[in-house]
């Protein structure tokens, strides 16, 4: 009586170590694609990914650089103050997508240009993703928005 009991023991053991090995499995898989690295135009030069490598970058929007083709594809050139990487994008840009203002997208490095599934632009006047802030803080070109007056007296430390 004994051994059946340790038997099934072991086979419940056996089978919870199943359950989660294939839980983690599925959850690693479902994650693959999930999850993307953020890169500022300096680190994607200095280590380009590889062509199948999908990934965020982010800084500003060079200025001067902004073409809108004849077609869907606009191209533009991002960067964090030390380095520029051309970026190439087919759709509709958010509205408030303009040269000098921070911007985020995702997509991969083919032959040293950024083709972007996604772009985003700043929300609001002094937003900008935190990755985009540091990187811009690391290459020393990024300033602080102005505090804008906001109806209350400043705090006098009392």
């Amino acid at each position: 009586m004994k051994s059946l009991k340790k038997k099934r023991r072991v086979q419940v053991i056996v089978l919870a170590a199943l359950a989660l090995v294939a839980s983690v499995s599925l959850i690693g898989f479902a994650f693959k694609d999930g999850i993307n690295y953020f890169r500022s135009p300096s680190e994607v030069l200095a280590e380009p990914p590889g062509p199948t490598e999908v990934f965020r970058i982010g800084g500003l929007v060079e200025d001067g650089s902004l073409e809108r083709g004849a077609g869907e594809t606009i191209r533009f050139n991002v960067t964090d103050g030390g380095a520029a990487v051309p970026v190439t994008y087919r759709g509709v840009l958010p509205d408030l997508f303009e040269e000098n203002q921070g911007m985020v997208g995702m997509g991969s490095l083919r032959d040293g240009v950024f083709e972007a599934t996604e772009i985003l632009a700043k929300h609001d006047e002094d937003y900008m993703p935190k990755e985009v802030v540091d990187a811009l803080k690391a290459q020393g070109v990024y300033q602080e928005p102005e505090a804008e007056y906001n109806g209350h007296a400043p705090d006098s430390g009392s």
